[in-house]
Protein backbone atom coordinates (compact mmCIF):
# COMPACT_ATOMS: atom_id res chain seq x y z
CA UNK A 1 0.00 0.00 0.00
CA UNK A 2 1.17 3.52 -1.14
CA UNK A 3 0.03 6.01 1.60
CA UNK A 4 1.48 8.51 -0.61
CA UNK A 5 0.47 8.02 -3.72
CA UNK A 6 -2.84 8.11 -2.70
CA UNK A 7 -2.29 11.07 -1.50
CA UNK A 8 -0.91 12.92 -4.37
CA UNK A 9 -3.94 12.17 -6.37
CA UNK A 10 -6.68 14.59 -7.43
CA UNK A 11 -9.74 15.14 -5.17
CA UNK A 12 -11.85 13.51 -7.99
CA UNK A 13 -9.88 10.49 -8.18
CA UNK A 14 -9.49 9.74 -4.34
CA UNK A 15 -12.89 10.02 -4.27
CA UNK A 16 -13.68 7.55 -6.93
CA UNK A 17 -10.91 5.35 -5.13
CA UNK A 18 -12.53 6.19 -1.64
CA UNK A 19 -15.84 4.32 -3.78
CA UNK A 20 -13.95 1.37 -4.73
CA UNK A 21 -12.51 0.93 -0.89
CA UNK A 22 -15.93 1.36 0.30
CA UNK A 23 -17.74 -1.03 -2.05
CA UNK A 24 -15.34 -3.96 -1.26
CA UNK A 25 -15.08 -3.42 2.32
CA UNK A 26 -18.77 -3.61 3.29
CA UNK A 27 -20.58 -5.27 0.00
CA UNK A 28 -17.34 -7.49 -0.94
CA UNK A 29 -17.90 -7.02 -4.71
CA UNK A 30 -17.54 -3.86 -6.72
CA UNK A 31 -18.09 -3.94 -10.90
CA UNK A 32 -17.31 -1.34 -13.61
CA UNK A 33 -21.17 -0.36 -14.22
CA UNK A 34 -21.09 0.53 -10.19
CA UNK A 35 -18.56 3.47 -11.09
CA UNK A 36 -20.00 4.51 -13.63
CA UNK A 37 -23.44 4.86 -12.57
CA UNK A 38 -22.25 6.17 -9.19
CA UNK A 39 -20.00 9.55 -10.85
CA UNK A 40 -20.99 9.09 -14.43
CA UNK A 41 -17.47 7.84 -16.05
CA UNK A 42 -16.66 6.00 -19.19
CA UNK A 43 -16.61 2.18 -18.90
CA UNK A 44 -13.27 2.82 -19.90
CA UNK A 45 -12.34 5.79 -16.84
CA UNK A 46 -14.03 3.40 -14.37
CA UNK A 47 -11.60 0.41 -15.74
CA UNK A 48 -8.82 3.18 -14.98
CA UNK A 49 -9.78 3.74 -11.77
CA UNK A 50 -9.82 -0.06 -10.57
CA UNK A 51 -6.43 -0.60 -12.49
CA UNK A 52 -5.04 2.43 -10.19
CA UNK A 53 -6.77 1.02 -7.28
CA UNK A 54 -5.37 -2.63 -7.86
CA UNK A 55 -1.77 -0.71 -8.38
CA UNK A 56 -2.11 0.50 -4.80
CA UNK A 57 -3.29 -1.75 -3.24
CA UNK A 58 -2.68 -5.27 -5.13
CA UNK A 59 -3.94 -7.27 -1.66
CA UNK A 60 -7.26 -5.52 -1.39
CA UNK A 61 -8.54 -6.83 -4.86
CA UNK A 62 -8.99 -9.62 -6.81
CA UNK A 63 -10.83 -9.71 -10.67
CA UNK A 64 -13.46 -12.64 -10.92
CA UNK A 65 -13.45 -13.07 -14.92
CA UNK A 66 -16.00 -15.13 -14.84
CA UNK A 67 -18.33 -12.67 -13.56
CA UNK A 68 -16.15 -9.72 -14.47
CA UNK A 69 -16.64 -8.52 -10.58
CA UNK A 70 -13.45 -7.32 -8.60
CA UNK A 71 -13.94 -9.01 -5.40
CA UNK A 72 -12.25 -7.86 -1.86
CA UNK A 73 -8.92 -9.70 -1.41
CA UNK A 74 -7.66 -11.78 1.44
CA UNK A 75 -5.56 -9.84 2.68
CA UNK A 76 -7.95 -6.50 2.35
CA UNK A 77 -7.11 -3.46 4.66
CA UNK A 78 -9.23 -0.11 3.48
CA UNK A 79 -7.03 2.71 2.75
CA UNK A 80 -9.24 5.03 3.29
CA UNK A 81 -11.06 6.03 6.83
CA UNK A 82 -14.95 5.22 6.70
CA UNK A 83 -16.51 6.97 9.52
CA UNK A 84 -19.31 4.70 10.88
CA UNK A 85 -22.08 7.68 10.77
CA UNK A 86 -20.68 7.75 7.39
CA UNK A 87 -21.55 4.75 6.48
CA UNK A 88 -24.41 3.01 7.95
CA UNK A 89 -26.06 6.49 5.81
CA UNK A 90 -24.58 5.39 2.75
CA UNK A 91 -26.04 1.59 3.57
CA UNK A 92 -29.35 2.88 4.27
CA UNK A 93 -29.45 6.32 2.29
CA UNK A 94 -27.75 5.50 -0.56
CA UNK A 95 -24.25 6.61 -1.70
CA UNK A 96 -24.46 10.03 -3.43
CA UNK A 97 -25.62 13.67 -3.21
CA UNK A 98 -29.30 12.75 -3.83
CA UNK A 99 -29.28 15.17 -7.69
CA UNK A 100 -30.58 12.36 -9.24
CA UNK A 101 -33.41 11.44 -6.92
CA UNK A 102 -33.04 7.86 -7.79
CA UNK A 103 -30.87 6.88 -4.82
CA UNK A 104 -31.69 2.93 -2.95
CA UNK A 105 -30.63 1.33 0.29
CA UNK A 106 -27.82 -0.26 -0.44
CA UNK A 107 -28.85 -2.81 2.30
CA UNK A 108 -32.31 -3.87 3.68
CA UNK A 109 -31.74 -1.01 6.31
CA UNK A 110 -34.45 -0.49 9.08
CA UNK A 111 -34.27 2.84 10.73
CA UNK A 112 -36.61 4.76 13.13
CA UNK A 113 -39.08 7.10 10.99
CA UNK A 114 -38.35 11.00 11.17
CA UNK A 115 -41.91 12.01 13.09
CA UNK A 116 -40.37 16.03 12.61
CA UNK A 117 -39.13 17.28 9.81
CA UNK A 118 -38.41 21.06 8.56
CA UNK A 119 -39.85 22.10 5.58
CA UNK A 120 -36.98 23.34 2.86
CA UNK A 121 -38.55 26.69 2.23
CA UNK A 122 -37.80 27.67 6.30
CA UNK A 123 -34.79 25.52 6.95
CA UNK A 124 -32.77 27.16 3.62
CA UNK A 125 -33.19 30.70 4.58
CA UNK A 126 -32.12 29.93 8.03
CA UNK A 127 -28.95 27.90 6.85
CA UNK A 128 -28.29 31.33 4.71
CA UNK A 129 -28.49 33.61 7.84
CA UNK A 130 -26.07 31.34 9.85
CA UNK A 131 -23.89 31.46 7.14
CA UNK A 132 -23.85 35.28 6.14
CA UNK A 133 -24.42 35.78 9.93
CA UNK A 134 -27.59 37.74 9.54
CA UNK A 135 -30.26 38.62 11.67
CA UNK A 136 -33.43 36.89 10.36
CA UNK A 137 -37.38 38.02 11.11
CA UNK A 138 -39.48 34.84 11.99
CA UNK A 139 -43.35 34.56 12.97
CA UNK A 140 -42.95 31.82 15.81
CA UNK A 141 -45.47 29.81 17.05
CA UNK A 142 -44.65 28.85 21.20
CA UNK A 143 -46.05 26.55 23.65
CA UNK A 144 -45.38 28.86 26.04
CA UNK A 145 -46.61 32.39 24.39
CA UNK A 146 -48.51 31.22 21.20
CA UNK A 147 -47.71 33.10 18.33
CA UNK A 148 -45.20 35.88 17.91
CA UNK A 149 -43.13 38.13 15.69
CA UNK A 150 -39.61 37.97 16.75
CA UNK A 151 -36.03 38.82 15.27
CA UNK A 152 -33.99 36.22 16.22
CA UNK A 153 -29.73 35.51 15.12
CA UNK A 154 -29.12 32.50 14.29
CA UNK A 155 -25.55 30.70 14.08
CA UNK A 156 -26.31 27.11 14.64
CA UNK A 157 -28.49 23.99 14.00
CA UNK A 158 -28.99 21.44 16.77
CA UNK A 159 -30.32 17.69 16.58
CA UNK A 160 -31.91 16.96 19.64
CA UNK A 161 -33.11 13.35 18.60
CA UNK A 162 -36.30 14.39 18.43
CA UNK A 163 -36.61 17.80 16.37
CA UNK A 164 -34.51 19.69 14.56
CA UNK A 165 -33.78 23.62 16.39
CA UNK A 166 -32.04 26.00 15.81
CA UNK A 167 -29.91 27.51 18.04
CA UNK A 168 -30.36 31.48 18.04
CA UNK A 169 -30.18 35.23 20.15
CA UNK A 170 -33.84 36.22 20.57
CA UNK A 171 -34.07 40.02 20.68
CA UNK A 172 -37.89 39.72 22.11
CA UNK A 173 -36.70 37.96 25.51
CA UNK A 174 -32.80 39.40 25.38
CA UNK A 175 -31.42 35.81 25.51
CA UNK A 176 -29.93 32.51 23.24
CA UNK A 177 -32.68 30.40 22.84
CA UNK A 178 -33.50 26.74 20.89
CA UNK A 179 -36.08 27.48 18.29
CA UNK A 180 -37.89 24.45 17.11
CA UNK A 181 -37.30 24.85 12.98
CA UNK A 182 -40.89 23.10 12.14
CA UNK A 183 -42.67 26.20 14.50
CA UNK A 184 -40.74 28.62 12.47
CA UNK A 185 -42.45 30.94 9.84
CA UNK A 186 -41.76 33.36 7.15
CA UNK A 187 -38.27 33.55 7.34
CA UNK A 188 -37.06 37.14 6.29
CA UNK A 189 -32.91 37.91 6.30
CA UNK A 190 -32.36 41.26 7.13
CA UNK A 191 -29.29 43.03 5.86
CA UNK A 192 -28.00 43.94 9.27
CA UNK A 193 -25.01 42.91 11.24
CA UNK A 194 -25.48 41.20 14.36
CA UNK A 195 -25.36 44.05 17.48
CA UNK A 196 -22.70 43.26 20.41
CA UNK A 197 -23.51 40.25 22.99
CA UNK A 198 -25.84 38.71 20.14
CA UNK A 199 -22.61 36.28 18.77
CA UNK A 200 -21.54 32.62 19.37
CA UNK A 201 -19.35 33.74 21.76
CA UNK A 202 -21.95 35.42 23.59
CA UNK A 203 -24.03 32.68 24.63
CA UNK A 204 -22.12 30.68 27.64
CA UNK A 205 -24.67 28.06 27.70
CA UNK A 206 -22.86 27.44 23.72
CA UNK A 207 -19.32 27.72 24.89
CA UNK A 208 -19.40 25.86 27.80
CA UNK A 209 -18.26 22.67 28.17
CA UNK A 210 -19.23 20.35 30.08
CA UNK A 211 -17.37 17.10 30.90
CA UNK A 212 -19.42 13.74 31.66
CA UNK A 213 -18.63 10.50 32.94
CA UNK A 214 -21.18 7.43 32.21
CA UNK A 215 -20.69 4.36 33.83
CA UNK A 216 -23.12 0.99 33.38
CA UNK A 217 -26.13 1.28 35.55
CA UNK A 218 -25.28 -0.10 39.01
CA UNK A 219 -28.85 -1.58 39.09
CA UNK A 220 -28.93 -3.55 35.46
CA UNK A 221 -27.35 -6.82 35.29
CA UNK A 222 -23.90 -7.52 32.89
CA UNK A 223 -22.41 -3.85 33.12
CA UNK A 224 -19.68 -5.99 30.65
CA UNK A 225 -22.40 -6.01 27.68
CA UNK A 226 -22.96 -2.30 28.62
CA UNK A 227 -19.28 -1.12 28.34
CA UNK A 228 -18.94 -3.72 25.21
CA UNK A 229 -21.72 -1.72 23.55
CA UNK A 230 -20.70 1.97 24.21
CA UNK A 231 -16.70 1.05 23.76
CA UNK A 232 -16.01 2.05 27.33
CA UNK A 233 -12.10 3.21 28.12
CA UNK A 234 -11.25 2.32 32.00
CA UNK A 235 -14.87 1.44 33.09
CA UNK A 236 -16.31 4.70 32.01
CA UNK A 237 -17.33 6.52 28.78
CA UNK A 238 -15.95 10.02 28.96
CA UNK A 239 -17.86 12.54 26.85
CA UNK A 240 -17.41 16.09 26.25
CA UNK A 241 -20.74 18.30 25.57
CA UNK A 242 -22.18 21.81 25.15
CA UNK A 243 -24.39 22.74 27.85
CA UNK A 244 -26.57 23.67 25.86
CA UNK A 245 -27.29 20.42 24.13
CA UNK A 246 -26.20 18.48 27.27
CA UNK A 247 -29.97 17.64 28.23
CA UNK A 248 -30.58 16.52 24.62
CA UNK A 249 -28.30 14.21 24.54
CA UNK A 250 -28.50 12.41 27.78
CA UNK A 251 -32.54 12.38 27.48
CA UNK A 252 -31.87 11.35 23.85
CA UNK A 253 -29.24 8.16 25.12
CA UNK A 254 -31.53 6.95 28.29
CA UNK A 255 -28.81 8.09 30.95
CA UNK A 256 -30.04 7.76 34.49
CA UNK A 257 -29.41 11.16 36.17
CA UNK A 258 -30.31 10.57 39.52
CA UNK A 259 -28.00 10.99 42.06
CA UNK A 260 -28.97 7.70 43.62
CA UNK A 261 -29.70 5.81 39.84
CA UNK A 262 -33.64 5.24 41.21
CA UNK A 263 -34.48 5.10 37.42
CA UNK A 264 -35.68 1.60 36.55
CA UNK A 265 -36.34 0.06 33.14
CA UNK A 266 -34.50 -1.67 31.12
CA UNK A 267 -33.70 1.85 29.04
CA UNK A 268 -31.59 2.72 31.38
CA UNK A 269 -28.09 1.00 30.76
CA UNK A 270 -26.07 3.92 31.64
CA UNK A 271 -25.98 6.17 34.60
CA UNK A 272 -24.22 9.41 34.95
CA UNK A 273 -21.72 8.95 37.56
CA UNK A 274 -21.86 12.62 39.21
CA UNK A 275 -24.77 14.45 38.68
CA UNK A 276 -23.06 18.02 39.94
CA UNK A 277 -21.33 17.75 36.76
CA UNK A 278 -24.43 19.13 35.22
CA UNK A 279 -24.69 21.99 37.77
CA UNK A 280 -25.62 25.21 35.88
CA UNK A 281 -26.73 23.61 32.58
CA UNK A 282 -29.69 25.08 31.68
CA UNK A 283 -31.70 22.55 29.95
CA UNK A 284 -30.49 19.98 32.38
CA UNK A 285 -33.89 19.55 33.53
CA UNK A 286 -34.63 17.28 30.53
CA UNK A 287 -32.31 14.65 31.09
CA UNK A 288 -33.72 11.63 32.93
CA UNK A 289 -34.31 11.83 36.60
CA UNK A 290 -31.86 15.48 37.09
CA UNK A 291 -32.75 17.82 39.67
CA UNK A 292 -30.98 20.60 40.83
CA UNK A 293 -28.93 20.45 43.85
CA UNK A 294 -29.85 23.37 44.81
CA UNK A 295 -33.38 22.38 44.61
CA UNK A 296 -34.54 25.47 42.24
CA UNK A 297 -36.72 24.40 39.59
CA UNK A 298 -35.66 26.79 36.68
CA UNK A 299 -37.12 25.78 33.43
CA UNK A 300 -35.29 25.19 30.29
CA UNK A 301 -34.63 27.92 27.30
CA UNK A 302 -36.04 25.59 25.17
CA UNK A 303 -39.09 27.39 23.61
Amino acid sequence: MHPQRVESLSHVQRERLAYIDFRLYFLGEIGRPDLAGRFGVAPAGATRDLALYREIAPQNIEFDGSSKIYRIGIGFTPIFEHSPQRVLSALSLGFGDGVNGDLQPLLPCESPAALSSPCMDVLAPICRAIHTKRPVAIRYHSLSSGESERVIVPFALVDSGLRWHVRAFDRKTGEFRDFVITRIEAPRTLDEDPKAGERPDDDIQWTRIVEIELVPHPDQPRPEITARDYSFMGGVLALKLRAATAGYMLRRWSVDCSPDHRLRGPEYRLWLKDHLALYGVKNALLAPGYSSPDSQKTSSKAD
